[in-house]
């Protein structure tokens, strides 16, 4: 297979929402099976279009892109070819260098509900940068004369969400949904997805009865805490223009692995430690 093929392969994942990994070998010395950009893509189940080299170093190099690809890390690994006996990939007598890179779909909010808040989160995550899908089961909300210049729109039951809307690992959901009856059918569905965020909008009270309403249906407290609800940062916003700042805030924050303190540059702790030392 050569690299034409290969990179339509790579667009065909991309435009399925696919999570893939391209191994690329960067360097050799000495007697190896493959040259210097040889190519391979891996899936997560282990699938694989092109080679690095056959045999140890392509198994090895396929479980390491399984993991890269959940990391979303990429990584330069170094693989000898000289002693199996010493835990190297062969016997050739050469070392190989291998650049695997997660090739991920692009960070995607998906909102779900198109009311007031909805449309909001919808505008601020597209202003923000993300690629932006909206559902509604109500067709006249979800619509570009009511949510212009968003990247897709499906008009679909909460339940019949994942046979029409792509989730991937690079999905973060809000679910701006309208009452409890539309989160027991919605959450199957997200709960099965590999969604990387899953937010819900509701009081705690709200919540509370969902999540026992999703306890009595089999799911556990483990899966259930991939759940944010109530959904967003607590700024006591208000308006829908302000929850979508939470909502949205919130998204950024697990997507960059922040914590969502307030980054003041001294806390109490050190402002009292520099007064103690007479500064």
């Amino acid at each position: 297979m050569n690299d034409y093929d290969l990179f339509k392969l790579l667009q065909q994942a991309q435009e399925q929402g696919e999570d893939v990994a391209l191994a690329t070998v960067v360097r050799t010395q000495g007697s190896v099976p493959r040259h210097a950009g040889s190519k391979m893509i891996v899936w997560p189940d282990g699938r694989i279009a092109g080679t690095v080299g056959g045999g140890m170093l392509e198994s090895k190099v396929i479980e390491a892109a399984q993991q890269i690809i959940a990391t979303a890390r990429p990584e330069l690994l170094t693989y000898r070819m000289n002693d199996m006996a010493a835990g190297d990939v062969g016997v050739c007598g050469g070392t190989v260098e291998v650049f695997i890179e997660p090739m991920l779909p692009p960070p995607t909010v998906l909102v779900i509900g198109c009311g007031h808040v909805g449309k909001e989160v919808a505008a601020l995550a597209k202003w923000v940068g993300f690629r932006v899908l909206v559902s509604d089961d109500r067709a006249d909300l979800c619509t570009p004369s009511h949510i212009p210049d968003m990247d897709g729109y499906y008009v679909t039951p909460a339940a019949e969400l994942a046979s029409h809307v792509p989730i991937t690992s690079q999905t973060y959901v809000a679910a701006m949904t309208r009452g409890q009856t539309v989160d027991v059918d919605l959450l199957p569905v997200l709960l099965a997805s590999p969604a990387r965020y899953i937010g819900l909008i509701g009081s705690r009270r709200r919540w509370a009865l969902t999540a026992e309403a999703m306890r009595q249906a089999g799911f556990s407290d483990e899966q259930l805490a991939r759940v944010h609800a109530p959904v967003g940062l607590e700024l006591r916003a208000e308006t829908p223009r302000e929850i979508a700042v939470s909502v949205v805030a919130e998204i950024i924050m697990v997507q960059h692995g922040g914590d969502g303190r307030p980054m003041r540059w001294l806390d109490t702790e050190e402002l009292a430690a520099g007064q103690d030392r007479g500064s």
